[in-house]
């Protein structure tokens, strides 16, 4: 099943596949190290992408979320969707930019990325993108905005993220930490957005009535982090969440999933699966209605945002 993203003519899967933890060694989702089970050289991972992508577009998913700073993701997902001989009326692709990858392919890099929203970053790493992606690359997008990062506030930002968007691009924005709400309402402001892409899940979901509003403004939503990198997944074994999950008859991933698709104002959801069988069992989510009682119930994870995040960044990578 497939709708249009917001108000373009973008068409997505409900849940979609974000490649965070597919295009490098290292990342902050628990267990990510014992995904890759140590085969972390560059040819094993392009292996691994393209096993996870095959999988998720024989079960229909068509959206797929790369990054610049997501190691060799974009060119993973470019060889695939070269290999598969498919273009931008098969699938739909958004990258970002404003992070660049410094970890060198180690897992132990003392800086693994390295986020710089500025006009000079957008030049250099939308060529970039491009070159990797071609046609395909419909959707690009600001990488973990803040309101501190000052970057809705730049005018000659403004206006070169206008001038992409007259070329037919679609133009996004994603934010993070405790007042992604208020950078969302700052983002609407500006009217230069198609879509938005925030943290939202069962213990985080702060964000919700800003992205309602922007999806009744029009603007496409999608969420990431809805396991929280790994937290609300079996790994994290948070004991009300595998409880409620086996009542359900299914697992947390898919639990946590499904709550993120029951909010009316999601158009996808982001599993960040980084084996085969992650993402099976991530959707698994998609024929799970959750009663409104459970949802409620559900409710009592939520945690005070400052909370989240200030574990959120004590993860470690791997």
């Amino acid at each position: 099943m497939q709708a249009s993203l917001g108000s373009t003519d973008l068409k997505v899967s409900p849940i979609g596949l974000g490649l965070a933890a597919l295009g490098r060694p290292g990342y902050i989702t628990l267990g990510h190290g014992s995904d890759l089970a140590g085969h972390t050289d560059e040819r094993s991972l392009e292996r691994t992408t393209h096993a996870v992508l095959d999988t998720a577009y024989a079960c229909g998913v068509r959206y797929f979320d790369a990054a610049r700073s997501y190691g060799k993701a974009e060119a993973f997902l470019g060889s695939w969707l070269a290999n598969r001989g498919l273009g931008p009326d098969d699938v739909t692709v958004g990258s970002k930019w404003g992070y660049t990858y410094t970890a060198g392919w180690q897992i132990s890099a003392a800086v693994p990325e390295v986020k710089d929203l500025s006009i000079a970053t957008l030049l250099r790493q939308y060529p970039e993108s491009r070159s990797l992606l071609g046609t395909t690359l419909r959707l690009y997008q600001i990488h973990s905005a803040t309101l501190d990062s000052g970057v809705l506030d730049d005018p000659a930002m403004l206006d070169e993220l206008a001038r992409l968007r007259a070329t037919g691009l679609a133009i996004g924005i994603t934010v993070t930490g405790p007042r992604q709400g208020d950078t969302v309402e700052r983002a609407l402001e500006t009217g230069a957005f198609d879509a938005v892409q925030a943290t939202w899940n069962l213990l985080e979901p702060s964000a919700g009535p800003a992205l309602a509003a922007a999806h009744d403004a029009g603007i496409g939503v999608i969420i990431k982090e809805a396991l929280a990198n790994g937290r609300l997944s079996a790994r994290g074994a948070i004991g009300e969440v595998t409880q409620w999950a086996q009542r359900a008859g299914t697992t947390p991933d898919a639990l946590a999933l499904a709550a993120a698709l029951s909010q009316p104002w999601a158009d996808v959801v982001l599993s960040g699966a980084a084996t085969p069988g992650e993402l099976q069992s991530n959707l698994a989510a998609l024929t799970l209605k959750l009663p409104i009682e459970l949802l409620n119930e559900l409710d009592q994870l939520r945690q005070e945002p400052i909370d989240y995040w200030s574990t959120r960044a004590q993860l470690p990578w791997n």
